[in-house]
This record gives C-alpha cells, structure tokens and sequence, in this order.
C-alpha cells in the first residue's frame, strides 16, 4: 500500500486534493480510515514535518499547498522544497476554493466571540469578516480542520472557516456559505515524491536559482535563455534568499519537461549565470482555467 501524507487533521482541502489525485473515495467521507485498497492517506500536522518525511522514506508521497489566486504562493512549502528537502514535484491538483463559517449546533451568529481558521483562509475571506462579524477576533490555526476542532471543543462561542467534511467530522453547522471574499478563489496542490515523473507530452518544470552578485543585466540575461528557445515561462515569482536584506531567488514554473531538449539547453545557460540553482520538478501541467471553473483540476 501506498503511503500519502496531506496536511490534516481529516477536512483539509489538502486531504480533499489528495483524494482527487490518488482517486481514494474514503477519504473525502466519514470513514475515520481514509484508506483504500491501494492508497493509505497519513495526516500531518506540519508542512515541514510531511515533506521531510517523504524525503526520508516514511511516506511515498506527499500532498501541500503551493499557491493561492488570492493570496499567493505558500511560503512555507517553497522554502521546505528549497532549503531543507531534495524531493520532486511529481503533479499538481487546482481546487475551487470555499471556505464556510461552522459552529457548534444551536450558535448563533451575533452570539460568536471569536473566529479561528488558518491564516490564508481567515486572510482570503477577509472582507466578509470584517462585514458580518465586526470587531470579533480572528485568531489563526494550524489548518482549517484543526479550526474546526478546537471549535467542537471549546465551551465558547466560537467559530471556524472550514469544509463541509470538517463540519460534518465534527458534528458542525454550516452559519454561513461562501465567506471567500472572491468567486475565483483556488488553490493550487503539487504532489511530491523522491524520483522525477517521465515526461507525458504536457507537462511543466519548475526551477529556482539565485545570483552570486547583485548587478544589472542578470535577469534578464538568464530569461532570455527562455526567449531564445520560445519556451513560455508560465510562473516569475522572487522571494527573500534567506542570508541578507536585498538578496533574492527566483521561481520559474515553464511549459515543457526536464528532458526536452530545447529545455535542457536553457537550463545549462541559466546554471551559467547562477551561484545557485535547483530543480523543483518536471511534471503533468493542469488547465487552470478549466479547474478553476470546476472541471477535472488534477495532472496525473
């Protein structure tokens, strides 16, 4: 049986992306197991503590937020897969995203204290916060699941911004619907493993690579790498390199596979002008587009 890890508790929107992914109907009902006959779903309560166990053995596969269309990249898992882990991005999984207000049964609204949920949902649903419950204090959990636990289990008032299935886990009630400040709202999942995915003819790789000295001209001269060989750059994104104020990586998501040629040829120009560079995976690319509008958002 294969071993998955997702960020849980069970009710996450990782553990309804893994599902997806690895086609596990128990996961995504009630059945505490969240197993099938060939895939067994592990939650974790810690990013880190996931990929570094499939970076150890201990799980085959794992299953983490990336990216958000409202709130961005998330950057505890880009900096896991740069800094601290040797793992591939093996797939990804677009899910709409809809966060719900859940108390315990016979709360009210105007009675609630407190919201609790993890600090992108409680950031992406926050206009609709700040208008139906004012004042009230948002306070961030490890995930929304583990919102919806504390909520069952707290003697307060209180509330959480969840799934349907951490509602109906916890033995919740839905207060209120689509409390996404966006209708778009989605987010991407990539599924991580030890080994790179063969190339299937569509299908992304994604890089990140960082300079020695800061001078003008080098980023432009590592794209046009890119240019030169028309291949569509699908993702630009810098983040703090993580030595001093001012220094930057940069991420790179491309339409192609690792082993195309015109790709490889770009890569080994790009590592020339780099003092660090690293490939995050070559892997199934999904139509954003048609995912976000509810289709089948899963590359396999």
């Amino acid at each position: 049986m294969e071993r998955v890890g997702y960020l849980g508790p069970r009710g996450t929107f990782t553990e309804e992306a893994a599902a997806r992914f690895f086609r596990v109907r128990a996961a995504i009902d009630a059945n505490p197991g969240g197993k099938d006959e060939a895939v067994e779903l592990v939650p974790y309560r810690t990013i880190p503590e996931l990929l570094a166990d499939v970076q150890a053995g201990r799980l085959d596969k794992g299953v983490v937020p990336i990216e958000n269309s409202i709130e961005g990249s998330v950057a505890v898992t880009l900096d896991v897969l740069v800094h601290e882990v040797d793992l591939q991005i093996n797939g990804e999984v677009v899910l709409p995203i809809r966060h719900h207000l859940i108390a315990k049964p016979g709360v009210a609204l105007n009675e609630i204290q407190e919201v609790l949920s993890h600090p992108q949902a409680l950031a992406q649903c926050r206009r609709n916060l700040e208008r139906l419950l004012p004042g009230v204090l948002q306070s961030a959990a490890t995930s929304t699941a583990e919102a919806a636990k504390l909520v069952k289990a707290s003697d307060r008032p209180i509330a959480a911004l969840g799934t349907r299935l951490a509602a109906r886990l916890n033995g919740l009630d839905v207060l209120c619907e689509d409390m996404q400040d966006l209708e778009d709202n989605a987010t991407r999942f990539v599924v991580v493993g030890r080994e790179l995915s063969p190339p299937t003819g569509r299908d992304k790789t994604s890089i990140v690579f960082a300079f020695a000295v800061d001078r003008p001209g080098n980023l432009y001269r590592a794209l046009k790498a890119f240019a030169d060989r028309n291949i569509n750059l699908t993702k630009l994104e810098s983040r703090p390199a993580k030595r001093s104020l001012g220094d930057y990586i940069f991420f790179v998501d491309m339409e192609g596979h690792l082993d195309d040629g015109p790709i490889q040829q770009a890569l080994q120009q790009v590592q020339q002008e780099c003092a660090f560079f690293k490939v995050l995976g070559a892997y199934p690319r999904v139509d954003y587009h048609r995912a976000k509008n509810g289709a089948n958002g899963i590359s396999i």
